[in-house]
This record gives structure tokens, C-alpha cells and sequence, in this order.
């Protein structure tokens, strides 16, 4: 791991297309501006861990469950014709 200090204003760049910002600092927080592409993910860690798990839970479906849902949805669009 990379251990930086920055003082209030200074940045960080990583590759040619981040640069990371300390914005503001109040008490024990530090507030960071973040410039980066677009199509860049950026999530806070816990937030990123939750949409991990939930990736990981929908992967381990059974095939089971699968074909239920789909024998469901079949029999409504026939019943819907």
C-alpha cells in the first residue's frame, strides 16, 4: 500500500485519467473530490462490497429457481395470448 500525505487543496494523480483531491478537512474527516472518466466505477468500499455480495448471491442461483421463474413467465405470456 501507498501511504501519501496531502495537505488541503493538493492532489493525487493515478494513470493519466484520476486525479484525487483533498477538498476539505473537518475534525477527524477529510473530504475527497475525485476527477475521473465517466465510465469509471467509483463506490465507497462498503458500498462496493454490498453490490459484490449481491453479484456473488445472484451467480449461485439454482438452476432450479431458474427454470421456475421461467416456466412462470412463459405460462403468463401464453395466458396473457
Amino acid at each position: 500500500m501507498l501511504v501519501l500525505t496531502r495537505k488541503l487543496g493538493e492532489s493525487i494523480a493515478i494513470d493519466d485519467h484520476i486525479k484525487i483531491r483533498v477538498v476539505q478537512i473537518k475534525g477527524k474527516q477529510v473530504r475527497l473530490g475525485i476527477e475521473a472518466p465517466r465510465d469509471t466505477k467509483i463506490h465507497r468500499e462498503e458500498v462496493y462490497l454490498a453490490i459484490q455480495n449481491q453479484n456473488q448471491e445472484s451467480a449461485s442461483t439454482s438452476s432450479d429457481s431458474t427454470k421456475a421463474v421461467a416456466e412462470l413467465l412463459k405460462n403468463k405470456n401464453k395466458a396473457a395470448q
